[in-house]
């Protein structure tokens, strides 16, 4: 079996069915692959000390839960759920709600990767090495072992997990916080939504969880409407209700997370730092984006380059969509992960922001995780900050020429990515049959 039939898609997208290629082909992908692992050095499989960690912290999980639940949050009984793509391979944030007449409360409930991964484990030292998950269509290389990412660490539904909650009590009018608490729990998931079955809770009044999920989205659409009034940058106009729900429940615990380190306590973390495009730079792509056809940046809104997009998004056709995109993007400088917050995130608009939602794929959020637990702060965070920056990049630059891999040979990177791939042994010559394959089942810069 290639790697190919492997990794062919944990699960196909609602509706479609799976890209369908020959041995041939899943060879020529697999070399790609080895090619490009080799040239932004990153390595796929993980050492044989990584796997045996992974299984031994795999072993007597319930039992090790059940010795954690005295000195934790139990919210097993809270109702929680998470929401994710409908090829999610890991689970590793889930969401409560509830509103009384003084506030929203908003608990976020991420998975407690640092109780199984910790500094002096040889799964943290590979995890720097990775320092994130890279995501190709239809393969995924992965910064922690699948076996422990996929199992103990991630929310799976109806059974009892380690989460580290941040619990968010808001005030109905503004939307600030009224109080933050950061704490680790234990938590039972009552379903696994996907997206589409998100949207169709919403739309269904007698649907399990449709209050829960009306009323999260009710907050989010207010905080959505904020952030832009706000100057806040927002590529996408037209995301539907459950992505909305998702990006902006993250976004509020990420915030959260990193106003606590830095003015709560003043320590050092893993800050996502985006600085802004110099003023002429800014003109250049307001000046692309005016002239393009049908599109006109409304009055009023010069002042704020962030608000002119925003509003001209909103009213562009929708074929200059990607055109009023990409102008922007070739202006704005990357984001990086930094020691202290100085700068601030120029496209969200947040003088203070830093990452604690995907301790699963991302290091910023591990390290972020373990700072947050013991206040204890690597001596070698800046080099750790560099070392996650480097290693965005290279899986970016990776995903990119994979994609442009497969479309020089005739597959579209989209549609492998959502429905993934079926490898198909090539049959015997006097057959004269047909081949035929069965279905397999993140975050503003």
């Amino acid at each position: 079996m290639t790697d190919s039939q492997n990794q062919a898609a944990a699960g196909t997208a609602e509706g479609q069915g799976p890209v369908t290629i020959d041995e041939d082909l899943a060879r020529h992908l697999d070399n790609k692959r080895e090619e490009l692992f080799e040239k932004f050095e990153i390595r796929d499989a993980f050492p044989p000390e990584v796997i045996e960690e992974a299984e031994q912290r795999t072993d007597g999980v319930q039992e090790e839960i059940q010795a954690e639940i005295d000195d934790r949050a139990d919210l097993r009984d809270r109702t929680t759920w998470t929401t994710d793509p409908i090829d999610a391979q890991d689970f590793d944030d889930a969401i409560s709600i509830e509103r009384t007449d003084e506030e929203y409360i908003l608990w976020v409930h991420i998975a407690d990767v640092t109780h199984y991964v910790h500094p002096d484990s040889n799964m943290w030292a590979e995890a720097i090495e990775r320092s994130n998950s890279v995501y190709l269509p239809a393969y995924t290389i992965h910064m922690l072992p699948p076996m422990l990412a996929e199992t103990v660490c991630s929310l799976v539904p109806n059974e009892d997990r380690l989460a580290h909650t941040v619990e968010m009590h808001l005030d109905p009018e503004t939307l600030t916080y009224e109080s933050i608490d950061i704490y680790k729990s234990v938590i039972n998931s009552d379903e696994r939504l996907t997206y589409t079955q998100c949207e169709n809770r919403l739309d269904d009044p007698d649907a399990p969880l449709h209050e829960e999920c009306s009323l999260v989205y009710e907050l989010a659409e207010q905080m959505h409407e904020q952030r832009k009034a706000d100057g806040s940058l927002v590529l996408n106009p037209s995301r539907d209700r459950a992505h909305t729900i998702i990006e902006e429940c993250m976004l509020k615990a990420n915030k959260a997370v990193t106003h606590e380190l830095m003015w709560s306590r003043g320590v050092e973390a893993m800050y996502r730092v985006h600085p802004q495009p110099s003023p002429e730079e800014w003109d250049e792509a307001l000046r692309e984006i005016q002239e393009l056809d049908g599109v006109s940046i409304p009055g009023g809104s010069w002042d704020d380059p962030r608000k002119a997009v925003n509003a001209t998004l909103e009213q562009a056709p929708d074929r200059q969509l990607r055109k009023i995109q990409r102008a922007v993007m070739k202006v704005m400088p990357r984001a990086k992960y930094m020691n202290d917050p100085f700068g601030g995130h120029h496209a969200l608009n947040f003088e203070i922001y830093g990452h604690f939602t995907s301790p699963i794929r991302r290091l910023s959020d591990l390290i972020n995780h373990w700072i947050v637990y013991t206040n204890d702060v690597p001596v070698n965070l800046l080099k750790l900050c560099d070392r996650a920056s480097e290693k965005q990049i290279s899986a970016e630059r990776c995903e990119r020429e994979y994609k442009q891999f497969l479309q020089e040979v005739g597959l579209d990177p989209y549609a492998v990515n959502n429905r993934g791939l079926v490898v198909v042994e090539e049959e015997e010559e006097e057959d004269d049959g047909d081949d035929e394959g069965e279905s397999g089942e993140d975050t503003p810069r």
